[in-house]
């Protein structure tokens, strides 16, 4: 439709509101409380426009432009007289108890009030009296309060407690008195609270480590990245500052995490910083140590060039690094590096996602789908994003049933969250655990894994009658799968979500034979499978054998060289079957940036760059491949990417020893030529030599300070800036100064938006994609295969519980279950304590109550004593244990072990 703003014409999409279609088509307009993720409620008052009734109404009605809905002719005023004195005087009330701290507030120079009162012209304050004053509560490690910075725009306890559904955080008094914050002083609650640091426009809510290391953030070397923490791939921005990572913050991504991150993403940064990092070359059982890396080469060289050269990969290694070690070592000598049990289940993932019967959703889709069946999957814990985007799809189906009934756009948040009152969308959970997601679900069910499949299944057999034989499922189970399946059946947009911590392939394949049997003519049906790792797909995608046939390679008398990339082999694996491996290899070189049991065992430690000092692409749960770039420059260290270590060897292997420079793009441009399956990888972005008209994309902003002084102590003359040789972008404030394409936007900013709501700037529209299209590049595509009817028959046994035997089950936690993220201290104090955790049956059964000590024994192999934690709504027969955090083994996940007391 066409609309016309001050005289000028404007095509604007219907539906949106006046304050969206503005600022689509470029436009300036001051807002506080309006967010594109969460709607309208004309709460700040911030945003008047004049809109008039035609083209000769010369008077006009003052409204609030995120109230108003587009309409085709409308006519409206940004730059009217009245509707710009009425901004200028809201920001004045706003400003009159408001503290004049800008030079030491957290928010300084990113802040959207100083945008605002900038844009409206607002430069004097009449206000002579008292000001207002809070106290400030403690709000725990990872988030800063300092509410004498509110303008009770509200956009906190919206985001927190209505998108987020956290519940410890809310509005309380009213009129001037308005306080935002806890009950009482305590940590919050949500997993999602960081990004109330992102949402607030002002500095109430800071992020409390980046005060630890403050630095303005225009003085941050910033690059895009993506999150190494889980499968699911948030985009983020890297933020350097005096050879550290200071902090994280989101990178929009239309098709991923939008405008938030979960905690552990954003706040789990801290292991690159870490005092565990491995910073230099170790060489052990050799008197003296390689000072030069001439001498390192020397003593590589007879190490690489025995006749059997073993690969172990790593699921959080870049493709790059992958491949590199497969070019080294050969394709039929490169391993997983994880179980045969984990392998299993990542080539089903695979194998249903590249079928043809069924899309692999993102987490946009996931946003949007109107029903959601998750079988399996604890996604609270192993996929946070992922959870949250389900959040949505439950409130959001809800509004948008209840504004059908009624013409209220959608937009209208308070409107339709009145009309929607308690109702929701479908979502079914079927789990082994509890989870907070079972407070929207319409049905939520837990059971053992076997069990849950043979539910999903029965859910298969009613959607699709004749395929299963369902006289072998309960009455019980019967009606249950017939109210799950007819409530998908109607669903346009279902989405159906599982993954591999159930150590239990009948689950993926029970829930694959649901979104097969949904995805009929007319309706798509989306399939996620969340995985363990940051790159699990991807490596996966690599199609090597699982760790355990690295064993049968070894020769019974050793003669081989392992290479073990950026992966502690005792988390993934049993640790007697790691110890027998490395006890038969002859040498072991180990490539990783933090020192961990594996690393221990090293005969040559080669020190890995992480995430924050190369270059690389991982490929997320989706299957989409995306890019990370380099952010803190390494020049003085001997700190290197894995793969340039690894093209290091193979010259060496191959008595090269000149070889050429090796670039990232090239190790992805053979990897899609040797290996089909990664097609259009190269994509992802462009070579190393890309610019702009002859300009590279600059990584700091162009008020970057300090350039001089900030190695004043070694050299009053400014240091030659480092030269990045593998990407587009530079280490430097000069060069292209527009929008640089999706995938290389290193910071947001635009003139007159400091703040992280200059992101509009960047996207076709509010809430839509990026110019240019969101980054990343899809490998599993959606083409319908031949003989594409797979379909899984064999139903599972139901689970019997046994006298002696539990099964082991990993136990996730949102903040605790990271290898990397647990070096963040903020993070590291809000992580669980490990426990061995059962029903309350089968604490009975074992004569224990919580706190006891329990021996877990599984086939000899003794894993150790833990601590009881007894849960209510636990499954009998099954022993959960803490997985994924620092410090803690591998164990046979999905198989049946002995739990003994500990006297």
């Amino acid at each position: 439709m066409v609309i016309h703003i001050d005289n000028k014409e404007y095509n604007i999409k219907s539906g949106k509101n006046l304050l969206e279609a503005c600022l689509s088509v470029g436009l300036d307009l001051p807002y506080f409380c309006w967010h594109p993720a969460m709607g309208s409620v004309g709460a700040c008052r911030q945003c008047a426009v004049k809109v008039y009734k035609d083209e000769n109404d010369t008077k006009g009605r003052l409204v609030m432009s995120c109230m108003e809905g587009v309409k085709d002719g409308l006519y409206l005023s940004i730059e009217d007289k009245t509707a710009k004195e009425f901004r200028e005087q809201v920001i004045e009330w706003l400003m009159t108890n408001h503290p004049h701290d800008c030079p030491v507030c957290d928010e300084g120079g990113a802040c959207h009030l100083q945008d605002m009162t900038v844009m409206t012209g607002h430069d004097y304050r009449r206000f002579k009296y008292k000001k207002r004053t809070y106290t400030n509560q403690y709000l725990g490690p990872l988030i800063h309060h300092e509410m004498n910075r509110c303008i009770q725009c509200y956009r906190c306890v919206r985001y927190y407690r209505d998108y987020a559904g956290g519940d410890d955080l809310n509005v309380f008094a009213a009129h001037n008195h308005v306080y935002f914050g806890r009950e009482k002083d305590g940590v919050l609650q949500s997993p999602f609270s960081g990004n109330l640091s992102e949402v607030c426009p002002t500095g109430v809510f800071t992020d409390k480590t980046l005060k630890e290391h403050y630095t303005r953030k225009w003085d941050l070397t910033m690059s895009p990245s993506v999150c190494n923490h889980c499968s699911v791939g948030c985009n983020t921005i890297a933020a350097e500052r005096y050879g550290e990572l200071r902090c994280i913050l989101n990178r929009y991504n239309g098709d991923v995490n939008g405008y938030f991150l979960c905690d552990r993403g954003r706040f789990g940064y801290e292991f690159v910083n870490s005092e565990n990092r491995i910073k230099r070359v170790i060489i052990r059982n050799r008197a003296g140590e390689a000072s030069t890396e001439e001498e390192l080469m020397q003593h590589l060289q007879p190490l690489v060039s025995m006749s059997k050269i073993i690969g172990i990969g790593s699921p959080r290694a870049s493709l790059e690094s992958n491949f590199a070690l497969m070019q080294l070592v050969g394709k039929q000598n490169f391993y997983q590096g994880i179980s045969e049990d984990e392998a299993h289940l990542n080539r089903v993932c695979i194998d249903v996602l590249q079928s043809g019967s069924v899309h692999s959703a993102s987490l946009k889709e996931i946003e949007q789908a109107d029903a959601v069946l998750v079988v399996g999957e604890d996604i609270w814990n192993t996929a946070p994003m992922m959870a949250l985007a389900v959040r949505q799809a439950v409130v959001k189906t809800a509004g948008a049933e209840a504004s059908q009934h009624v013409q209220i756009p959608v937009w209208l948040d308070s409107a339709i969250k009145e009309l929607a009152q308690e109702d929701k969308g479908f979502l079914a959970v079927l789990n082994v655990s509890a989870s907070p997601l079972d407070e929207l679900a319409t049905h939520a069910w837990h059971a053992t894994p076997d069990d849950l499949s043979r539910a999903a299944f029965a859910i298969a057999a009613y959607l699709q009658p004749g395929k299963l034989q369902a006289d072998n499922f309960s009455e019980e189970l019967t009606n249950q799968a017939k109210a799950i399946g007819e409530a998908l059946k109607q669903a346009k947009n279902p989405v159906i979500i599982t993954g591999v911590s159930s150590y239990n392939d009948n689950v993926i394949k029970a829930a694959f034979d649901i979104a097969a049997s949904l995805n009929t003519a007319g309706r798509k049906t989306g399939m996620a499978c969340v995985m363990t790792e940051c790159n699990s797909m991807g490596l996966a995608l690599m199609d090597a054998p699982a760790f355990n046939h690295a064993m049968d390679s070894v020769r019974p008398n050793g003669h081989a060289t392992a290479v073990i990339l950026e992966n502690d082999l005792y988390r993934h694996l049993t640790p007697n079957l790691v110890d027998n491996f490395l006890n038969k290899c002859d040498h072991i070189i180990v490539l990783d940036s933090l020192h961990n049991s594996t690393t221990e065992k090293a005969s040559v430690l080669l020190p890995a760059a992480t995430f924050a000092e190369g270059d690389g692409t991982l490929v997320n749960n989706e299957g989409r491949a995306q890019r990370f770039f380099q952010v803190i420059p390494n020049a003085d260290t001997q700190v290197k990417e894995s793969w340039q270590w690894l093209w290091k060897m193979q010259m060496l292997r191959s008595q090269k020893v000149n070889g050429h420079v090796l670039h990232p793009d090239e190790l992805l441009q053979k990897m899609e030529t040797d290996m089909p399956q990664f097609k259009g990888i190269t994509s992802v972005s462009p070579g190393h030599d890309y610019t702009i008209h002859g300009e590279r994309i600059p990584r700091e902003p162009h008020r970057y300070s300090g350039r001089t002084a900030i190695q004043a102590n070694k050299n009053v003359s400014e240091p030659k800036p480092f030269y990045d040789g593998d990407s587009p972008l530079s280490f430097t404030m000069e060069g292209f100064k527009g929008v640089p394409p999706s995938w290389a936007v290193p910071f947001f900013w635009a003139p007159g938006w400091n703040s992280v709501q200059s992101v509009a700037k960047y996207q076709d529209e509010p809430n839509g994609s990026l110019k240019g299209g969101n980054p990343g590049v899809r490998l599993l595509q959606d083409k319908k295969k031949e003989n594409a009817d797979l379909f899984f028959k064999d139903v599972p046994e139901q689970f019997v519980i046994t006298k002696d035997k539990w099964l082991l089950l990993p136990k996730f936690h949102v903040l605790g279950s990271g290898e990397l993220s647990g070096y963040t201290k903020a993070l590291e104090v809000l992580s669980p304590e490990l426990f061995a955790i059962i029903s309350p049956k089968s604490a009975e059964a074992l004569n224990v109550k919580e706190g006891d000590m329990l021996q877990l024994t599984d086939a000899g192999i003794a894993y150790g004593s833990l601590p009881v934690k007894v849960l209510d709504n636990m499954c009998d027969g099954v022993v959960f244990v803490n997985a994924g955090s620092r410090g803690t083994v591998g164990m046979n996940w999905g198989t049946r072990i002995n739990l003994a007391k500990v006297n």
